[in-house]
């Protein structure tokens, strides 16, 4: 089940324009690559499943996109994992709507897994406050909490699926290990954004930029 919905999901994100996938870190899932390919091949978009939010819902997973809140910051490459979300929620008829703990929430299927889409409202740097309600909530354990954010060390456009590790410096995944109660086992997305190619255009600036040109060439290639 986890090959199934993690391949999905990383088919869905890898054609959103992240080309390439790396999945060294993966240990014994390395051949997830080639097994998604397979597997989803022969899935086709499901409707959202019209459940109650507020009820419990069984074997639930969650899927967390990381980024601000508010217009000023659409398309900014520190948001990538807001938009990479959204375009899993459209390609599965996932609807995101308001709800409690200050996050847009969508209930759905991809793979055949009830799966919950997340955007955290709060700002990046509070983003576990909404991650350990939800979770806790819905009783939902870390090893099914996925979540895609951006990652300066890879290159743009390039995607590193990963089952464990620590924050690497990214304040939205501090806060949502903070919230685990500093565990960090639970899978995640990487994006890759790269390094500011200028030495003189600060790391604060880069990821609040918005994507170069040639930057959204690599991310509309695959769409």
């Amino acid at each position: 089940d986890m090959l199934r919905l993690l391949g999905s999901l990383t088919k869905t994100v890898s054609r959103f324009g992240l080309a390439v996938l790396n999945v060294g870190m993966l240990g014994p899932l390395r051949a997830i690559g080639r097994m998604s390919r397979g597997i989803t091949r022969g899935l086709a978009a499901r409707a959202a499943a019209k459940r109650d939010l507020e009820g419990p819902v069984k074997d639930l997973w969650l899927v967390v996109g990381l980024g601000n809140p508010g217009a000023r910051y659409d398309g900014t490459r520190h948001n990538v994992g807001f938009m990479a979300v959204d375009e899993v929620a459209r390609q599965n008829s996932i609807p995101l709507k308001k709800a409690k703990a200050n996050a847009q929430v969508g209930l759905g299927k991809i793979a055949g897994e009830t799966v919950m889409i997340v955007k955290p409202l709060t700002f990046m740097n509070l983003s576990g406050e909404s991650v350990g309600k939800i979770s806790r909530y819905y009783k939902v354990p870390r090893q099914r909490v996925l979540v895609i954010y951006d990652d300066l060390d890879l290159p743009n456009a390039q995607v590193k699926l990963k089952l464990n590790g620590g924050h690497g410096g990214h304040n939205g995944m501090r806060s949502i290990i903070e919230h685990f109660g500093g565990k960090k086992d639970f899978p995640r997305l990487k994006i890759g954004i790269g390094r500011p190619s200028n030495p003189r255009i600060t790391i604060v600036k880069h990821v609040l930029q918005r994507f170069a040109r040639e930057e959204k060439e690599d991310i509309i290639e695959h769409f």
